[in-house]
């Protein structure tokens, strides 16, 4: 099959990059920030940690491991009425950021919770030993000593959101899949989808080359 790339319209496709990197932007920084202490809540109060209370810890998990585990495209038609009902619409940009947070944080508090295990257990027993309250545990010893691992954690989330972002065009979520889809699958414009991947790969490269440039950057030699 000869693919000619006549049907490409390059300012379309540079304003539908754009407004992927805005809502890969916005949808990553909102997940950590709801993530991390999300992430941080299920390390501390699991078995033998500072603030151990299985109650909670077992009721987190549980709405963690369902939010994880329902596939990102029901999700988003799921939450439809809600993203309507915070934003007013369910469409572009702004439809598309909460369904990408809720779709990525929970994802991202296991991994910040998997990274905190790793921290040796002896150098929160001396800080606790020293005086140290439980913030300045958590800020002085769990984040800086799980850096290199929370670093690790964000570079895949983002990498995953790539794909979210690709899949929130089904419902009208703009960007590179909103494109992809009306041209290259609907109107069977094959050199827009073959553009609109090519894209994605590289952004995809990009974006986890410099994850493992920082995680490589605050590790310790």
């Amino acid at each position: 099959m000869e693919i000619s790339f006549v049907n490409l319209e390059w300012a379309e496709i540079g304003m539908a990059t754009i407004d992927t990197l805005i809502m890969l932007g916005l949808s990553a920084l909102f997940t950590v920030i709801i993530g991390l202490p999300v992430g941080v809540l299920l390390f501390l109060t699991s078995k033998g940690q500072l603030l151990e209370n299985r109650l909670f810890y077992a009721t987190a998990s549980f709405v963690v491991n369902i939010l994880r585990s329902v596939p990102f495209i029901i999700l988003m038609i799921l939450l439809i009425p809600f993203t309507k009902l915070i934003v007013g619409t369910s469409l572009g940009i702004q439809g598309s950021i909460p369904p990408l947070v809720i779709g990525a944080a929970p994802f991202f508090a296991r991994l910040v919770e998997t990274s905190l295990r790793e921290v040796d257990k002896g150098v929160i027993e001396a800080a606790q030993s020293m005086g140290a309250t439980h913030w300045q545990i958590i800020s002085r010893v769990l984040l800086p000593e799980s850096r290199p691992g929370l670093i690790a954690g964000i570079t895949i989330t983002t990498v995953a959101l790539v794909s979210y972002t690709a899949m929130s065009g089904v419902i009208g979520g703009g960007g590179l899949g909103d494109l992809a889809i009306r041209y290259g699958y609907q109107r069977f414009q094959t050199d827009v989808m073959l553009v609109t991947v090519a894209i994605l790969i590289v952004l995809v490269q990009i974006l986890q080359s410099i994850g493992d440039w920082l995680v490589l950057r605050f590790s310790r030699k």
